[in-house]
């Protein structure tokens, strides 16, 4: 009994020690994360001289707003923003309806090369973006839709719809088809039943994937930048323009990134909620 008192009175100080561990290095995963944001931030807010300095400062010496002067006068910012926000949001819903669709059809109807179609939706995911720019510059110059943002659209669709599938099929599977059996039972159509049932299950799933896409469409650089002209660019090609023969300028640059993370941040906090219900539902078995 004294022996097995011992181990109860070390156990909460190991418990202790072992939760200090995992609060360090979660700590350490959120200053290595954080701080080329907080780089960023602090570059675009010092004058341009001291963006340059050998020897920068880790604290901010002055502020200056002149900066995101510099950045809105260089380069036209609304007009790509306004392309980037386009994009976007057209790729989120497209993505979004289409997917769901697939992801129903996979999880809940048996059909031959059911398994031929998941498999390919992952194989999909493995294929880097730069061996595709060839091809699809060639068919989207087919199709006519070249240096045009309905074709940059459908070029994002064609990597951001795999995960999206992917990853709503994991919600729905964990959706009880008994639900869905008990609904119509009650006299509800198959539509019905998915629509006053199921749908609002997936809300979160649904959140949290829009999210995803939208961020991998408004970061896009490389197709945005090979598929669409100068007068067709996009927010992320934008920020090239601080980049020319003479040089970088470094602080109207960091500016223009911080101005473009802003629509980002303001989506993540309108629904940082659903967000984190949808990456943990996930997780939980129906």
């Amino acid at each position: 009994m004294s022996g097995m008192s011992g181990m109860s009175a070390l156990t909460p100080p190991v418990r202790r020690k072992s939760k200090a561990g995992w609060n360090l290095l979660g700590l350490l995963v959120f200053l290595t994360a954080g701080f080329p944001v907080y780089w960023m931030l602090n570059t675009a807010f010092k004058p341009a001289k001291d963006a340059i300095d050998p020897d920068p400062s880790l604290l901010p010496t002055s502020i200056t707003f002149s900066n995101f002067g510099r950045a809105l006068d260089i380069a036209d910012f609304w007009g790509p923003v306004g392309r980037s926000l386009m994009v976007s949001l057209s790729v989120v819903a497209i993505g979004i309806v289409i997917g769901l669709l697939a992801a129903l059809a996979i999880s809940r109807f048996a059909f031959r090369g059911r398994k031929i179609v998941i498999v390919g939706i992952l194989a999909v995911q493995m294929v880097p973006l730069v061996a595709m720019i060839i091809p699809v510059f060639l068919l989207l110059n087919d199709l006519g839709q070249y240096d045009k943002l309905s074709g940059l659209v459908l070029t994002y669709l064609t990597f951001v719809l795999p995960f999206t599938v992917w990853t709503l099929r994991g919600f729905i599977v964990n959706i009880p088809k008994e639900l869905e059996e008990a609904a119509m039972v009650d006299g509800c159509s198959r539509t019905t039943a998915f629509i006053r049932v199921v749908f609002p299950l997936l809300a979160p799933g649904m959140v949290a994937t829009s999210v995803y896409g939208f961020i991998q469409a408004w970061n896009e650089y490389l197709y945005a930048l090979m598929l669409l002209s100068q007068e067709n660019q996009t927010a992320t090609v934008w920020l090239g323009n601080f980049t020319t023969k003479h040089g970088t300028e470094y602080a109207p640059m960091m500016a223009g990134s911080t101005m473009m993370a802003v629509p980002i941040v303001v989506l993540f906090l309108l629904v940082q909620r659903k967000m984190a219900a949808g990456l943990t539902a996930g997780a939980v078995k129906g």
